[in-house]
């Protein structure tokens, strides 16, 4: 069967495209859905039922519809939860919410297109201009689409350590992802723990792990020493700050102190870029968002991407208890005895090494800045040149309408990508409020290419 529209993925990105893909589509329109993801649409991040495993972003700006920003708000109070707009609701509560959502949608089979959940990984893909995209699935058979959009996220990042520097032995210390949460299981009530990454997946392990009953020491370590800062418990108002005529990231930097020295809160003046973020990213030069990922990156993301207030007084407690400690400095190797791992880190800003005595190293370092090095598919779509890498490494080079761009920077008809996948374009494309908007614009871009395609007499949703 062919397709009017294929998805590729089953994360967040997937799950919202088909929302407003099933908003505009003509009943006559048909999609499939390719993944092999069983909690399609809410993944790692929205399966959790953890309660202190909190959203990032105020409810009322957690809509799957950029039209409708109450939406997510009036669903929890559905389900008889008192919530407020800025309250920070947790994320298996976003997860039934995604699942409810896209439920309503599909229930009215005879006035919508008609929808197929291929579980599967697609392991290959063909194209002949002119002609529907031809995806190979591992489980057998191959899928046609007359459009198609890649929705795959990225993989989880790797330790920041060479293998040949890792002691064989000390493999059986390791937790890969820390999302496999059968881990936690297994650690000892006194256990030592050593975490390597200080952004927002380590404070949900540390929670976790005391949630479990673990009251050993922990020792986190990241090249500096930084962790997330707390949304206020009041919302601080986005401050505008004009910013016409900075086109480097000095400029702009000095612009927003200059904003926060006469007075303004600092979240406010973040929050008050959020609007113009994409197209700043867009106004740097190649040059200057290197410098910014080099020298910036960690700033921008303890300031920007904040934790809930009680999240943070949770994780703070625990630090001026002396229970977690957050180290800045640069791994050097991982060793064992019979017993424990050894952790040896240089210091951040000296030559010393000093030694961490573990039982267990987790890696909390995030998300992987490629979004091709985690999938198969990718690799084999840029080595056959049909897709490429963006020059920073972020994902897959489109353009500003999220059109795939072949290595020679045209774009390839009715090919598109969402999410993650495009943060070389937009940069900030990883949230809820920037996707729900991406996926939007593609919905219906892609709706209007399928009514083209329709007799005259059938255009009609």
């Amino acid at each position: 069967m062919t397709y009017d529209v294929a998805i590729v993925g089953s994360g967040f990105s997937a799950i919202t495209l088909t929302i407003n893909l099933l908003e505009v589509l003509p009943s006559t329109a048909s999609i499939a859905v390719i993944g092999d993801d069983p909690g399609f649409g809410r993944g790692t991040a929205y399966r959790t039922e953890f309660y202190l495993h909190r959203l990032n972003v105020p409810a009322a700006r957690m809509s799957v519809f950029p039209d409708r920003p109450d939406h997510f708000v009036e669903w929890l109070r559905s389900q008889g939860k008192a919530v407020f707009a800025d309250d920070f609701a947790s994320r298996g509560d976003y997860g039934l919410y995604l699942r409810d959502t896209l439920a309503s949608r599909l229930r009215p089979r005879e006035r919508r297109a008609q929808v197929e959940f291929v579980r599967a990984r697609a392991v290959a893909c063909g194209s002949v201009p002119g002609k529907p995209v031809r995806f190979v699935l591992d489980a057998g058979g191959e899928l046609e689409a007359r459009n198609v959009v890649l929705a795959l996220g990225v993989g989880s990042a790797g330790l920041p350590i060479s293998e040949d520097r890792i002691d064989t032995e000390a493999h059986r210390h390791i937790v890969e992802n820390p999302w496999r949460m059968g881990w936690l299981s297994r650690v000892g009530r006194d256990d030592e723990i050593c975490i390597f990454g200080s952004g927002l997946t380590m404070i949900d392990q540390v929670l976790s792990l005391r949630a479990r009953g673990h009251r050993g020491k922990i020792r986190v370590l990241s090249r500096r020493g930084l962790v997330p800062h707390p949304h206020p418990v009041r919302r601080a108002a986005p401050v505008a700050v004009d910013l016409s005529g900075s086109r480097d990231i000095s400029r702009i930097v000095r612009t927003l102190r200059r904003a926060v020295a006469e007075g303004a809160d600092w979240r406010g003046v973040v929050d008050g870029l959020r609007p113009h973020t994409q197209a700043l990213w867009q106004g740097l030069t190649l040059d200057q968002r290197s410098r910014f990922l080099r020298h910036g990156l960690a700033w921008w993301n303890i300031h920007r991407h904040r934790i809930a207030p009680d999240v943070y007084k949770a994780f703070d407690a625990l630090v001026e208890d002396g229970t977690v400690s957050v180290k800045a400095g640069f791994l050097q190797s991982i060793d064992t005895d019979d017993t424990v791992a050894h952790v040896g880190y240089r210091v951040r800003g000296t030559t010393h090494v000093e030694t961490i005595r573990t039982d267990w190293i987790v890696n909390c370092t995030g998300m992987e800045r490629a979004g091709i090095g985690h999938s198969p598919l990718l690799k084999e779509m840029c080595d056959c040149g049909m897709i490429a890498m963006d020059a920073l490494g972020l994902g897959i080079s489109v353009d500003r309408q999220s059109r795939v761009l072949d290595p020679e920077g045209s774009p390839r008809e009715n090919f598109f990508a969402a999410g993650a996948l495009t943060a070389g374009q937009f940069w900030e494309i990883t949230a809820v409020p920037d996707i729900r908007v991406q996926a939007r614009h593609i919905a219906e871009t892609i709706a209007d290419e399928v009514r083209l395609a329709l007799p005259a007499a059938s255009r009609i949703a």
